[in-house]
């Protein structure tokens, strides 16, 4: 799928954007709201990927955090959803674990995805129907776990009793990675059972690797146990639950309502 191409090529462009700033002296602001930091590297990235990306197909449309939103979007089947540097506060730290996340959805679904981390060297793809890869070997989500048992990657506010029925914390250790590309990507490729975040999850965050995790095996949804759909008004979605089906719906079951 070309698709898949131009994400791959835009992606690893990106990559060598940001490490040309990472590890030095940029300039870095908070933006309105508390909605958290940006850099120099986020604006460059985000420029590139708007021009190369909507020059490869100039009539999908185009979500990105970096960008003002545009409601025009919404009258295109296609459209590009993208997070120029995902775990922007990995990223001014020095860490490793922050994502270039990129994906197209046509009619709200997800068909194209790539999360690449280019200071681990780690390049997910996927494409509806054809699977979901690690730097081109296929890799599957985990299938035998217990929620007793499961590494779940959350925040550990997710511990907290109110939110779970009849006040009754589930016994797992929660594992956090501040991108959330990322840390569906994990999913995806295995080495955690699942995903939990509660909080509203913005699609540019978690388009690409909704894909990854339903090619490699899993599912996706609300953290109602709704599905989402992409490209909405609001641009995003009501937390997100990710992992294979049994442990999906385990946690879906125990959460409690909002009120």
């Amino acid at each position: 799928m070309q698709d898949l191409e131009n994400l791959k090529t835009a992606a690893i462009k990106a990559g060598d954007i940001a490490l040309n700033y990472f590890d030095k002296n940029y300039k870095t602001w908070d933006k309105e709201a508390g909605a958290g930091p940006v850099t120099e590297a986020d604006l460059e990235i985000d420029n590139f990927l708007k021009k190369f990306l909507l020059n490869c197909e100039p009539t999908y449309g185009w979500l990105s955090e970096e960008t003002e939103d545009s409601l025009s979007r919404l009258t295109k089947s296609k459209v590009f959803i993208v997070d120029p540097i995902d775990g922007t506060r990995s990223f001014i730290a020095g860490d490793k674990t922050w994502a270039h996340s990129l994906a197209i959805a046509e009619n709200g679904i997800p068909i194209a995805a790539v999360v690449y981390l280019p200071k681990m060297e780690l390049l997910y793809t996927a494409e509806i129907g054809k699977g979901a890869f690690l730097n081109g070997t296929k890799i599957y989500i985990a299938e035998d776990a217990e929620l007793k048992d499961a590494e779940i990657l959350a925040k550990k506010s997710v511990l907290e009793e109110n939110i779970w029925k009849n006040d009754s914390t589930p016994l797992f250790k929660p594992i956090f990675f501040p991108s959330l590309a990322y840390r569906l990507a994990l999913v995806a490729e295995g080495r955690f059972d699942a995903m939990v975040t509660l909080g509203r999850a913005w699609e540019w965050d978690i388009c690409a690797g909704h894909l990854l995790v339903s090619e490699a095996g899993g599912s996706v949804t609300t953290s109602l146990g709704s599905q989402i759909k992409y490209n909405s008004k609001t641009g995003s979605s009501n937390g997100i639950l990710a992992g294979n089906s049994y442990i999906r719906q385990k946690i879906s079951d125990d959460l409690r309502d909002p009120d």
